[in-house]
């Protein structure tokens, strides 16, 4: 199984009414609950490690997590409330503003963290449960305790306005991308984990120093370079679709980089450390693919795997 630790929340998105103006519908979302929704639909073993609150939106959220056969056994429940952002769109491209004071989400602890069952074979962090305190340090205590025998893809999705104080930002992700196998980035992301003025490549370099087997390097539209410990790269282009919205790309590529790796049996640790550029490459293919078909509906609505 695949644990996707990380936050899920409500994307209110604006919607025209009948009023004449916008209105705002409460869609399932966040970051690492749209990785966990995508795997589940490609027919992947998935379960999903978060904070959900027992109020309306928090069963809005576990069942939407059920209804794409994610597992919810490792979910911590509590009466806070739910993560609320509130979605503007512009040519496509989203823009959030957070609610997200006191949530369930937010809040958790390393003394909330289950046990975790013997099938977890990966674990998938990312997004801004690894910016905001005290969850963020909960999953870095999980990283740290369960993942030493366990593949562990990162993508940390940086958002500085999330970013309360750099210094121990910086320290903990830094941490988490020394016990990470695979690191996705964004150009941008990667600017900002390296803020020297050194060429991408040269920044990918320091940043495999670290630990990572495989570091993902995206730059949007212009596709994604794969780049191994040995010095060895691959890049895939982006699939060229008419674009309905990008919500939800960044996390449907990571699930169908994952869910590939693990049809082709290179999701575990020992095998990582050697992966073979050609099943990076597939990997990469086949994110690309699954994204492609997320930006070309509205909203993080990945496909099925009958679908591609």
């Amino acid at each position: 199984m695949i644990l996707c630790c990380g936050e899920a929340l409500i994307d209110m998105i604006p919607t025209p009414s009948n009023a004449g103006s916008d209105g705002f519908v409460p869609h399932s979302g966040g970051a690492v609950f749209n990785t966990a929704i995508a795997l589940g639909r490609l027919g992947v073993q998935t379960g999903m490690l978060t904070g959900l609150s027992s109020d309306m939106f928090g069963q809005q959220l576990s069942e939407a997590l059920k209804a794409s056969h994610v597992d919810t056994s490792h979910v911590i429940t509590s009466e806070r409330p739910t993560t609320l952002a509130f979605v503007r769109l512009q040519d496509g491209h989203a823009t959030y503003d957070f609610y997200d004071e006191n949530t369930a989400g937010r809040m958790l602890t390393p003394q909330d963290l289950p046990d975790l069952s013997p099938e977890v074979s990966a674990l998938y962090f990312g997004g801004i449960s690894l910016a905001c305190e005290p969850g963020a340090n909960a999953y870095a205590a999980l990283l740290e305790r369960e993942g030493k025998n366990r593949a562990v893809m990162l993508d940390p999705n940086i958002r500085p306005q999330f970013i309360q104080d750099i210094q121990s930002y910086r320290g903990r992700l830094n941490r988490m991308m020394s016990a990470a196998d695979i690191l996705k980035v964004s150009d941008e992301d990667l600017n900002w984990i390296v803020p020297s003025p050194l060429s991408l490549n040269k920044k990918v370099e320091l940043v495999i120093e670290m630990g990572p087997s495989v570091v993902i390097l995206t730059r949007g539209g212009e596709g994604a370079t794969g780049f191994l410990a040995d010095g060895t790269e691959v890049t895939v282009p982006a699939r060229r679709v008419e674009i309905c919205d990008t919500v939800g790309a960044g996390d449907t590529f990571n699930a169908g980089f994952l869910a590939k790796l693990s049809e082709l049996g290179a999701l575990q640790k020992t095998n990582l450390r050697g992966v073979p550029l050609e099943t990076v490459e597939q990997a990469l293919e086949h994110g690309a693919k699954v994204a492609a078909v997320t930006v070309s509906r509205a909203g993080a609505n990945p496909p099925w795997a009958n679908e591609l």
